[in-house]
């Protein structure tokens, strides 16, 4: 297939050589002219089956906001927002979501005059309602993850949003199941529908599935031995109540085993203080709610397990979905007491996952994550950070892990061998001759 200038450079700037036939099949189907609705699964590479025709559309010339992204999660957003900068394109992009106050985010639409604009629904609405930008410029509208759009109950929310958009030309509509019919609001009418689904192997054959009895009702000890015995391998263990990941989480931490918690309950800063340390490597397990079965990018998952099986196939499918992508393989491990039968959708007897009867001890991460208390809003960046950890924490390249910096903070990994030495020569340094708090994130 042959690409444009325009998609070959933020192939480039992303250091991705070729795209898969989903994506290629998304970027032809958009040249049509028509609304497209993209069906996928999970981890297959959505974000950028809409990203790159989306960057075509874009009229350098035009001023002011030309598209919208609407995702279900702040997380996603992020994510986005990222993958969009990592383009280098000469468009600016930002994300708005719930948690953080709608003036900061006004303040910056003003700053930078962002030509894309990703943001969940009902933030998306306030800043409509007061018309913090000019909506007449919107040709665009991206719905990403729309099936949990609508199992969210961000129904009224979109439509209103969309009834906000008097000069919408194009919509493209991305889900992970599919749905018989599209609802009214979207405003979906001369439509391509392309399914990627694949309903004959809802799981991956490169997904190997357990079971691991627990000989009690209460499933903590027989989860605290499983992840023992998966060692240093990351690990994604799904709980169906929020109240269940803080009661896994906290029995865990007192075991000395690390893990972080994620659901839809938390801070926004704690929530992506989780997710960040999963991702990097300072903690090898996630205690989550099913909101970490969509939409987030995180690599290199090696197991699932599900300590609460999930009601319906599709999650339980979305679960899965987290690990094994790409042409990588994983395991997936559900455990169940004596008195649990499988759900019905798992037609196929699992083979049984004997525990060691020696339970290792917990396995500690390579990396620690430090908390900066000032990012990019204080003109500290990447290099600022590298550059301080290595002159005054006489720390070599490969001892600094990921670094991300935020608007007012940032988190880098660093060995774990060296944070004591690191923390003690830091002390009282400044970085940039800014003076700010550096600790172990908690």
């Amino acid at each position: 297939m042959k690409l444009s200038n325009t998609i070959t450079q933020a192939l480039a700037s992303l250091n991705i050589e070729s795209l898969n036939p989903m994506q290629e099949a998304s970027i032809d189907a958009w040249k049509e002219g028509k609304d497209l609705i993209l069906l996928s699964p999970t981890g297959s590479g959505k974000t950028l089956a809409y990203l790159l025709p989306l960057l075509e559309t874009l009229n350098p010339e035009e001023k002011g906001v030309q598209a919208i992204v609407l995702v279900p999660s702040r997380e996603l957003a992020l994510q986005i927002d990222q993958v969009f900068k990592s383009m280098n394109t000469s468009y600016k992009v930002m994300s708005c979501y719930g948690g953080r106050p709608a003036m900061e985010e006004h303040r910056t639409m003003k700053g930078i005059q962002p030509s894309i604009i990703i943001g969940t629904p009902g933030r998306m609405n306030d800043h409509l309602s007061k018309q913090n930008f000019d909506a007449s410029c919107v040709r665009t509208l991206v719905i990403d993850e729309f099936d949990k759009c609508l199992e969210f109950g961000f129904q009224e929310e979109m439509a209103t949003v969309i009834g906000q958009l008097p000069k919408l030309q194009r919509r493209f509509l991305l889900s992970a199941t599919d749905s018989e019919e599209i609802p009214q609001f979207t405003g979906m009418n001369q439509t391509t529908k392309l399914s990627f689904l694949n309903e004959e192997e809802p799981i991956s054959e490169r997904i190997h599935i357990y079971k691991v009895m627990s000989p009690i009702k209460d499933k903590l000890e027989t989860l605290y031995k499983l992840l023992c015995t998966l060692g240093s391998q990351s690990t994604l263990v799904f709980c169906n109540h929020r109240e269940s990941v803080e009661r896994v989480g906290k029995y865990l931490q007192l075991q000395k085993f690390p893990c972080g918690v994620f659901h839809g309950g938390m801070e926004q800063e704690d929530r992506e203080r989780s997710l960040y340390k999963f991702r990097n490597g300072s903690c090898h397990v996630l205690i989550s709610t099913d909101l970490a079965a969509r939409g987030l990018d995180i690599p290199d998952i090696e197991n699932i397990v599900h300590y609460h099986m999930p009601i319906q196939e599709d999650g339980y499918i979305h679960r899965n979905g987290r690990t094994a992508r790409w042409e990588a393989e994983g395991n997936s491990y559900i455990i169940l007491h004596n008195e649990e039968t499988l759900p019905s959708y798992i037609q196929e007897e699992p083979d049984l996952f004997n525990l060691p009867e020696k339970t290792p001890k917990p396995s500690q991460p390579e990396f620690v994550t430090l908390y900066i208390g000032k990012g990019k809003k204080d003109k500290i960046n990447k290099i600022d950070i590298v550059g301080f950890l290595s002159k005054k924490g006489n720390l070599n390249k490969d001892e600094v892990g990921r670094i991300d910096v935020k608007d007012h903070y940032a988190f880098v990994a660093i060995s774990r061998k060296k944070v004591k030495q690191v923390l003690g020569l830091i002390r009282n340094e400044k970085i940039k001759g800014i003076k700010t708090i550096i600790e172990e994130a908690k």
